[in-house]
């Protein structure tokens, strides 16, 4: 009998305990593994949304939540702000570009934003159907939004008032959808994009529902957008650029690099704590896997030192425990990640917003190759004093006991 069918026979003496320690070594690699999944995804994502914008100007107020709002649309907006300190803005000679949002409705949970061409450009975001808005109340949808409202090029219909559903619903100002674009993996998939003129248009008509004579000469209302994304000229205007808008403007700027870092450090208090259970089951599986080969050694010590008697070398002694250790940890490896990958990706199919998961987690990543550096360690560990005492195992003396 070679070694790996004596140590699977040894394993299968035992079924309980060979099915427990390699249950609680799966649980802890699955669960290692799905915090990488997860964390990495979210990291990357979050990543290529901010990709390219240098800062976001918008009301005074957190500029955390001016960057959620801004760029992730995660949160709610602080404000608006007058359009003409955001023009003035775009006349800076340290700016490039400036991209203006106009917010405060939404369709069944996907926000409406009103800007302009270049926010489609920004994200690289190619047209699937149709085009992009060229009048007023013309719209178009987002990959993820056209497949979660079932709208398409031709359809019509009413935004809600507020970010979220359950707002009032516009029914007097219905949007027509000219234009589907192609998924991107970014944000700009789950959104419904219209120009600012609609935006206003929408508002106007709520706010001025029973115009009077009286003002039918006012002048014009000033017009205010929510948002602006900012592109600088030179990175030498992220040293002076924030402070001149913060001090001096009424707007408040916000960088998303630094708030996305304040958000990780946030997010990764969560991640390690999770990540730090799951050591501790791989710790106790390891334990547990040590206790089960001592146990074993005990019981097989007539059999090890029969077959000493018969010409098995130490080392074919030691290598049966250490090749037993080593399959359990293998098969708790293959079982563990098969989770942790099938778990990612069936999130991803039943979340939309755990959509990018799905193809997540048919890539692997480089920290899952120390998953199972750590694993095997665990392994190998919990062989060693058993292992080093079957090698030093006096034949006969446990020949003369039995």
């Amino acid at each position: 009998m070679n070694l790996a069918s004596l140590a699977l026979a040894y394993a299968r003496r035992r079924p309980l305990a060979t099915f427990l320690n390699v249950l609680l070594l799966a649980v802890g690699v699955a669960t290692i593994t799905l915090v990488i999944l997860v964390s990495s995804e979210l990291e990357g994502r979050m990543q290529r949304e901010a990709a390219g914008i240098d800062l976001v100007v918008g009301a005074k107020g957190s500029p955390l939540q001016i960057v959620l709002a801004g760029v992730y649309h995660a949160d709610v907006p602080p404000g608006n702000i007058p359009l003409a300190a955001v023009e003035e803005l775009a006349r800076d000679p340290r700016v490039r570009e400036v991209i203006p949002m106009a917010m405060g409705d939404s369709f069944r949970g996907f926000r409406i934003v009103g800007t302009v061409p270049a926010f489609v450009a920004h994200y690289a975001a190619r047209l699937h159907a149709g085009g992009l808005w060229a009048a007023p109340l013309e719209a178009v949808l987002g990959s993820e939004t056209a497949q979660g409202t079932g709208l398409a090029v031709g359809s019509s219909f009413a935004g809600s008032h507020g970010l979220a559903e359950g707002g009032g619903e516009h029914g007097d100002r219905a949007y027509r959808v000219v234009g589907v674009l192609a998924p991107t993996g970014t944000v700009i998939d789950r959104l419904v994009l219209t120009g600012m003129d609609s935006v206003w248009a929408v508002h106007d008509a709520h706010g001025h529902a029973e115009p009077h004579d009286e003002d039918a000469d006012a002048a014009p209302p000033a017009r205010e957008v929510t948002l602006a994304l900012v592109k600088y000229r030179s990175p030498v205007a992220a040293a002076s650029l924030p402070r001149a808008i913060n001090s001096r403007t009424v707007l408040q700027a916000a960088a998303p690099a630094y708030e996305s870092a304040r958000l990780f450090s946030v997010f990764g208090v969560g991640t390690e704590v999770v990540r730090g259970f799951a050591l501790l089951l791989v710790a106790a599986s390891g334990l547990g896997l040590f206790v089960a080969l001592t146990q074993a050694l005990d019981e097989r010590r007539l059999d090890l030192a029969i077959m000493r008697t018969l010409g098995a070398s130490r080392g074919r002694i030691v290598g049966v425990l250490l090749l037993e250790s080593a399959g359990l940890v293998a098969l708790a490896l293959v079982c563990g990640l098969a989770l942790a990958h099938g778990v990612a990706a069936t999130l991803g199919d039943w979340l939309p917003a755990a959509a990018p998961l799905a193809a997540g987690a048919a890539r692997w990543r480089a920290e899952e190759g120390w998953v199972v550096l750590l694993a095997l360690a665990v392994g190998i560990i919990a062989a060693a004093l058993p292992a080093w005492r079957a090698y030093r195992l006096d034949v006969a003396a446990t020949l003369a006991e039995s």
